[in-house]
């Protein structure tokens, strides 16, 4: 194998291993599509003409079960192509331009229901373009989930909770499945539990085709990364219909606030006495420079107003014996002047 070979083929293990990687950017909403049953329905997705992006994606994900690819759309071709199994259907049409790739449904039925993403790539980077969920509804259904508990829930790190979704099944007698998502803040919902498709927490209410079904979600060692938003879902008869939510978060302790006060009150003070010293020892370390250079001016005061006149010198002759060998002067003249103050 040449070296530019081995090289493409480096190069395109790379790209495939980057592809698995990256997780593709979501979106910023998420938009909610009403429709029922025989109507039909469009989802708009655009993107930007002159983007680096060239494949564009639908997939489609019923509650419950993994992403499908509903459809494959290339750039600079005319026109998208539809998986295998949605070739010959003719309910599903894309309308494809520079700038959209739009998916038309017709004649909605009731396994349409699920959340659709439009994605676009380019090499190894995916980004959402889309996220559409298409809630379909039949005339003669009477499905209603509700979660009863109060709309926030507070509580300590440690603690455990059971957050409670009742279900009224109506007129519809078929098994339900019950799911448990969390949104937070940074993210859309992820499913974190389901109940599946049983019927055993129900209880149907005498002369009546309604029923009532509890189901419960125990959660325990609870810490900050439980916060958020707990919603309940059920899937039955085709629909898909959530509660209102349950807001979990965390109670800010009275103790804890008291200590951050007092640890607040004590920096303040200590920063305040740390400035007081700073500019007491300023002071006295000036008011000192200030009195030695008041002595030193009064000691030389005096001499600096002796009269030149008043000067006497007188030279003083003395003979010293040098009793080295080396001998070039034997008499050595010193002068030594001094100063007299009349």
């Amino acid at each position: 194998m040449t070296p530019p070979m081995i090289s493409f083929c480096v190069t395109c293990l790379l790209w495939g291993a980057m592809i698995h990687l990256t997780t593709p950017k979501r979106p910023s909403t998420l938009r909610f599509v009403p429709v029922n049953v025989g109507e039909e329905v469009t989802l708009e997705c655009f993107h930007q003409k002159d983007s680096l992006a060239m494949m564009f994606f639908w997939y489609k994900q019923t509650l419950g079960h993994k992403p499908e690819l509903v459809s494959t759309y290339y750039k600079y071709e005319r026109n998208g192509i539809f998986n295998d199994d949605l070739k010959t259907n003719p309910r599903f049409q894309l309308e494809t331009s520079r700038g959209k790739n739009h998916l038309k449904i017709s004649n909605v039925q009731m396994s349409d229901s699920a959340t659709y993403y439009c994605i676009s790539c380019y090499l190894y980077k995916c980004e959402y373009l889309e996220d559409i969920i298409i809630q379909v509804e039949s005339s003669g259904l009477n499905l209603q989930a509700l979660v009863e508990q109060s709309a926030s829930e507070t509580i300590q790190p440690g603690d455990a909770v059971t957050l409670s979704c009742t279900v009224h099944t109506g007129t519809c007698d078929e098994e339900h499945s019950v799911y448990w998502f969390k949104d937070e803040e940074e993210s859309h919902p992820g499913l974190i539990y389901t109940h599946g498709g049983r019927n055993d927490r129900c209880e149907r209410k005498p002369n009546t085709q309604t029923q009532t079904c509890v189901y419960n979600l125990p959660l325990k060692s609870l810490n900050l990364t439980d916060v958020g938003t707990y919603y309940c879902a059920v899937a039955s008869c085709g629909r898909i219909l959530f509660g209102n939510g349950t807001k979990l978060d965390f109670e800010e302790e009275a103790g804890s606030l008291v200590l951050v006060y007092v640890l607040s009150g004590a920096l303040g003070f200590n920063t305040i006495l740390a400035v007081l010293l700073a500019y007491k020892a300023y002071a006295m370390d000036k008011t000192k420079s200030c009195k030695c250079a008041e002595t030193s001016s009064a000691a030389s005061a005096p001499n600096a107003e002796v009269n030149e006149d008043s000067l006497h010198y007188a030279a003083l002759r003395q003979n010293k014996v040098n009793r080295s060998r080396r001998i070039k002067d034997d008499n050595m003249i010193e002068c030594v002047y001094s100063s007299v103050r009349q």
